[in-house]
């Protein structure tokens, strides 16, 4: 005999009881035994257990079960029992009783929870009468089973038994019964918790899991749990269809919300309200598919569960339900992500409450990095009732989030946010040409730009003209989309958008760089929506790079990234993050750098860029890896494929540059002049002549001379020069001279001369340290050591704070030519600096070369008040003033005897 298909484990004391009450039989003793558990522990297969018992002892055994379909029909389980003995009747057990006296009887009456009332007024009746009767009565139910009436007189035999769930020991005995040999033992303890103990599921889970031919052994965990999950679902299904339909109306209830309220306030959503729910919550508890929750919460276990017991529901009801079990989430104050989760799932419920509760959960979404979920609750804020401004503003942050998921559609939601009328969406329009230009827009953005033009008005169309030409700037197309006349954009205009965007054509071009300068800073007057734009003040941003303002740059870039992070702009955010890591290799901190390209590539992983600007992202991270020593990660990405945009764009010429210093620095000068001179052709061909964006000239003339072309290598590099000087910013002039230096050897040591002076005046700290380390090679090349020799300490100084870059081991070799150390190992250090802790010595020595407290804050990656505090104890403890005697100090220790402080 078996218990859901398992021998009776872990039933020994029942089938004890039910033994007792079939041999009392012979001796005329009744008994009354309700056996009473969840659905699927046992009970049926225990009263067939006790029937098969008495028959194998020869005493009669009646058998009646409740049946769903039968609570409406009178007498129903009782005709079960009349059927062989004609003088039982339906109207009485006298019958039953009497005919018992000659042979003693054994009712079994299964599933008593769906008896009709009739039927359990016969068998209460019976049972009253039972003391002195050789009759046992022995029920089993999935929940209370009612056949004791409380107020009966005289003394019942009744023994009330509550199966409860196997435990560990009685699991594995399963597992060993059913899979042909004991379970190892984190599969056994899988099979403990994934069934919660639930013997017909742990046996058909067990039985499914054995059909398959797997064995019981731990790496078999997952699997089991799978198929455990989908036998819980397959009974969660039969279970469902033997209910009324007030407790399948309840267990949906439940499968919404069960795990976010107490069951009394759940019961709210049940048309009509149970008027009994404590009797209602026991039918539940009795079907096996609830567990209790926090404190008068019922709940489900396991989505597979609340699946099944939704999916019969139609759509409609469903989504009716969810909004319903939203608005009393709402009511009782339930967290912001549960609510979103609810909506999800619900109709329009048409509050203002419903699209703050998404908007909030879209923002923990995105601080969880879930941007999927972050989607998901603005899609679904977009079905409710909004105006006009509510839903582009809504739109504009959901296409902004969508560059990573789904970029064609924020394209095309971008392009629909143009293409919307009436002067109220000024704001928006501009806005969404922005966001959607900052991420490469396409052919749909652009025409719905043109589209946007002709009935823009004052700054709405200032701004989008500048960004319809900003967006033409960046690459050369022959595909006519100007569907209607766009405006030139002015000379010196009055726009911010318009004056960062021609600073920005100005500065490509390399003409007139004081208009450039005064442009760019035009570009941040504050003049409401159109001196908010980001892209115009961007461009603005890297102009001020190429005429030398990289501080004031770099101030302005801090402030686009500040507000562009402030929002789900995360193509604006990577595009902001790449423009200032170029900006921190102009500096020559290519920790910085890292820091930014890094950041960028969490904001928008390299393989969501859009091709137009993918290119250039990647030619500034090829740049910081050169600068860094990363020579293996550098020529990792210059190996990937190009995206197919980027053939005539600027951002492909960045590529194309950036791939022909790799090749130099893997010694291949002929791949790396084919790949410069290709660069080159690309911005010539979009008139870009300015040397000072892209110094591809000088850098083709370095492999022109490698190689031996030394007439095309100077003819190159006089070139440049030319062009630097038409510009005028001397970081440009003096790159350009350096480029000479190095074509032509005549020229070399006072053109290198010259490189220094000019850069050492600008902010252009990587290009003064290349210019360094070019001049300290010729000047030790001719045997000018003394002359050298504070060219090499001013190297040491510039690149100390980053002992990895490539300029820090060229320094070292310098300092090794000259036969003194190039890092602070020497035997004069004194004995107090052993006394600092890492954390010291690494700032003091920074303070040391001259890097002020920000600078050093930014390299160690602390705050200023933390450098203080460490300068502070440095000085203590080598018992000094302060930087002076510092300087002074490092100085000594450096071996050099020259000022660099």
């Amino acid at each position: 005999m078996q218990l859901s298909g398992l021998p009776l484990i872990g039933r020994e004391r029942e089938r004890a009881v039910l033994a007792r009450a079939v041999a009392g039989l012979s001796a005329h003793h009744p008994a009354v035994v309700t056996l009473t558990g969840a659905a699927g522990f046992g009970q049926d297969a225990l009263l067939r257990w006790a029937a098969g018992l008495a028959e194998d002892r020869g005493l009669r055994v009646l058998r009646a079960r409740g049946t769903p379909g039968e609570t409406d029909l009178a007498y129903g389980a009782v005709n079960q029992l009349v059927g062989p003995a004609a003088d039982i009747t339906p109207e009485g057990p006298a019958g039953l009783l009497r005919t018992a006296r000659d042979r003693p009887t054994l009712l079994t009456v299964a599933d008593v929870q769906w008896l009709d009332p009739h039927s359990l007024r016969w068998l209460q009746a019976l049972v009253r009468r039972l003391p002195g009767a050789p009759v046992a009565v022995l029920a089993g139910a999935s929940g209370p089973a009612h056949l004791v009436d409380p107020g009966a007189p005289g003394p019942l035999p009744v023994t009330r038994l509550l199966l409860r769930p196997l435990d560990s020991a009685e699991v594995a005995a399963a597992v060993a019964l059913v899979c042909g040999g004991p379970g190892q033992e984190r599969f056994t303890a899988a099979a403990a918790d994934a069934t919660a103990g639930h013997p017909a599921v742990l046996h058909d889970a067990l039985r499914r899991f054995t059909d398959a031919g797997h064995q019981p052994v731990d790496a078999q965990v997952p699997r089991l749990r799978a198929i455990t999950a989908a036998v819980t679902a397959d009974h969660a299904t039969r279970a469902l269809r033997g209910l009324p339909a007030p407790a399948v109306a309840a267990l949906r209830a439940l499968a919404v919300c069960g795990d976010l309220l107490d069951f009394p306030p759940m019961c709210t959503l049940l048309d009509p309200r149970p008027e009994h729910e404590a009797g209602l919550r026991e039918t539940l508890e009795a079907t096996g598919l609830t567990a209790p929750g926090t404190g008068a919460a019922l709940r489900l276990p396991g989505p597979e569960v609340r699946a099944r017991v939704l999916e019969e529901m139609p759509a409609d009801e469903r989504a009716d339900l969810y909004a319903r079990a939203a608005e009393l989430a709402h009511r009782a104050a339930v967290d912001d992500a549960a609510i979103a989760a609810l909506l999800l799932a619900a109709r329009p419920v048409g509050a203002p409450w419903a699209v703050h509760a998404l908007r909030r959960a879209c923002a923990d979404a995105l601080r969880a990095a879930d941007h999927g979920h972050a989607i998901a609750c603005l899609t679904r804020a977009l079905e409710e009732p909004l105006d006009r401004e509510q839903r582009a503003r809504l739109s504009l942050e959901l296409a902004s989030l969508e560059v990573v998921e789904a970029p064609e559609a924020g394209d095309r939601r971008f392009a629909r946010i143009l293409r919307s009328p009436g002067p109220e969406l000024a704001g928006a329009r501009m806005r969404a040409a922005d966001l959607a230009l900052a991420r490469g827009g396409n052919d749909v953005v652009r025409r719905a730009l043109a589209d946007a033009l002709p009935v823009a008005r004052d700054g709405e169309r200032d701004a989008l003209t500048a960004l319809f030409w900003l967006a033409e700037m960046g690459r050369h197309d022959d595909t006519d989309l100007l569907l209607h006349e766009v405006p030139a954009l002015p000379g010196h205009p009055a726009s911010p958008a318009q004056s960062g965007v021609r600073a920005w054509e100005l500065a490509l071009r390399g003409e007139d760089l004081l208009t450039t300068r005064a442009l760019a800073r035009g570009a941040f007057a504050d003049r409401g929506d159109e001196g908010a734009l980001l892209l115009p003040r961007l461009v603005a941003c890297r102009a001020l790079c190429l005429t030398d303002d990289l501080d004031e740059a770099a101030q302005r870039l801090d402030v686009l990234l500040a507000e562009v992070r402030r929002g789900p702009a995360r193509a604006a955010a990577a595009l902001v993050l790449t423009a200032r890591g170029e900006l921190s290799l102009r500096r020559g901190r290519s920790d910085l750098a890292e820091r930014d390209v890094a950041a960028a590539e969490r904001a928008l992983p390299q393989g969501h860029w859009h091709p137009l600007y993918a290119p250039y992202a990647r030619a500034v991270r090829i740049l910081v890896a050169l600068e860094s020593g990363d020579r293996e990660r550098a020529q990792s990405l210059a190996a990937l494929p190009d995206p197919d945009a980027s053939w005539n764009s600027m951002a492909g010429a960045h590529l194309l540059f950036a791939r022909g210093l790799v090749a130099i620095a893997d010694g291949r000068p002929v791949e790396a002049v084919d790949l410069l001179l290709a660069a080159g052709r690309r911005l010539l061909r979009l008139q870009y002549d300015n040397p000072a964006l892209v110094p591809w000239r000088s850098m083709a003339a370095r492999a022109c001379h490698a190689l031996g072309h030394h007439q095309e290598a100077q003819r190159l590099s006089h070139d440049e020069l030319a062009l630097a000087r038409r510009w005028g910013a001397p970081s440009a002039v003096g790159w350009a001279e350096l480029g000479v230096g190095r074509a032509v050897r005549e020229e070399r040591t006072a053109r290198l001369r010259e490189a220094v002076r000019l850069l050492r005046a600008t902010p252009a700290t990587m290009a003064c340290t290349g210019a360094l380390i070019e001049l300290a090679t010729a000047e030790l090349d001719a045997g000018r050591r003394q002359i050298a020799a504070p060219l090499v300490a001013e190297l040491t100084r510039l690149t100390a704070a980053h002992p990895g870059s490539r300029p820090a081991t060229r320094a070292r070799a310098l300092a090794q030519r000259l036969g003194r150390p190039p890092s602070f190992t020497g035997h004069d250090r004194p004995a107090a600096w052993a006394a600092l802790s890492e954390a010291e010595r690494r700032t003091a020595t920074l303070a040391g070369l001259g890097h002020g407290n920000r600078d050093i804050a930014d390299t160690l990656s602390v705050t200023t008040r933390t450098v203080e505090l460490r300068l502070s104890g440095a000085y203590r403890k080598l018992r000094i003033s302060g930087r002076a005697e510092l300087r002074a100090l490092v100085r000594s220790m450096e071996g050099y005897n020259t000022d660099v402080a």
